[in-house]
């Protein structure tokens, strides 16, 4: 077994959680994006579950984890020559490929279309439950629909309950926010919805990638393309030049520019996009207990370095009307 003392993870934990999976069960494990709600990729019944854990529609597909490109294989019916050249500079990481899939995979997983996506995560606590349980592992983020991640384990108690299995407890996500999802199913790639990997370091490899269109009903090409999703409870709103809502007492999250009326507390975060996706999620978990009645954030510049910040942003904020 993996040597996952460093996490505070016991082989025993370790061999626990992959027979849980192995018999259908769900597992909430942390990934080097956020924890994941996993469960048998090839298992409906399993994959069900978590959607009714989750209360997720079914038009949303969920990404499938695997640690070997052997095991990438069991899904994807075929791996293009982009998939390969991705697949090898950005795995094991915050990248999920779009592929066509295999008759393995069941409609569930991915939302009755004929693609999966698949990553490899880069956290070794993924990657040993993954290879422990020898079975490809559905999972989206390990809360209810639509609100914020789990960076750490006690979001995902707090969000999930004793709806979970068991919780492998890995420490907190080193990214913050969830991948980057690009679907390689047409001629032209298509970024399905931005993440770790930004838009220049594909382009980079591949060359010129599009963009997706918004999609509110019907099938969903990828996770996190619902108009609103990552929300707190507490409303969110984007803001510019220190502005904030004139009524109740909030919280400002200050990218450069101070507050302009006086807030019940302000948060500096980081100038740098990675730094500052690391830390949003846990900063926003942590705003939402403090009773507030908003949280006003500065809005990012809208540049591709800050193009995976700034999606999470606006549909945190989107209206539920």
């Amino acid at each position: 077994m993996t040597n996952l003392q460093q996490f505070g993870i016991s082989d025993e934990q370790l061999r626990h959680a992959a027979e849980l999976l192995r018999s259908g069960r769900l597992v909430a494990f942390p990934t080097e994006t956020v924890y994941g709600l996993g469960a048998d990729a090839l298992n409906e019944r399993a994959v069900a579950r978590i959607f009714e854990v989750k209360g997720r529609p079914n038009a949303s597909p969920v990404i499938v984890h695997v640690s070997s490109r052997r095991m990438a294989e069991q899904v994807a019916a075929s791996w293009p020559v982009r998939a390969r050249v991705l697949s090898e500079r950005f795995w094991p990481g915050p990248l999920t490929l779009v592929v066509p899939k295999t008759a393995a995979v069941p409609d569930i997983v991915t939302a009755g279309l004929p693609t999966v996506g698949i990553r490899m995560p880069a956290h070794p606590v993924a990657l040993a439950l993954i290879e422990a349980a020898q079975l490809p592992v559905a999972a989206p983020s390990a809360n209810r629909f639509t609100q914020l991640s789990p960076t750490a384990a006690d979001h995902v108690r707090r969000a999930l309950g004793d709806a979970v299995d068991f919780i492998l407890d890995g420490g907190p996500c080193q990214v913050g926010i969830e991948s980057t999802v690009l679907s390689l199913a047409t001629d032209t790639p298509v970024l399905l919805r931005p993440g770790g990997i930004s838009r220049r370091q594909i382009q980079e490899l591949v060359g010129p990638i599009k963009s997706a269109a918004e999609v509110s009903e019907g099938p969903h090409s990828s996770p996190g393309m619902h108009p609103r999703h990552y929300s707190p409870h507490t409303p969110l709103v984007l803001v510019q030049n220190g502005e904030t809502p004139s009524s109740g007492m909030g919280a400002y999250l200050q990218l450069r520019t101070p507050a302009a009326m006086p807030v019940g507390e302000t948060i500096v975060m980081p100038c740098e996009p990675a730094q500052y996706a690391a830390r949003l999620y846990r900063v926003l978990h942590a705003l939402d207990a403090s009773g507030y009645d908003w949280i006003a954030v500065e809005t990012p510049p809208a540049t591709v370095e800050w193009e995976a910040v700034l999606d999470r942003l606006r549909r945190a904020a989107a209206s539920t009307s």
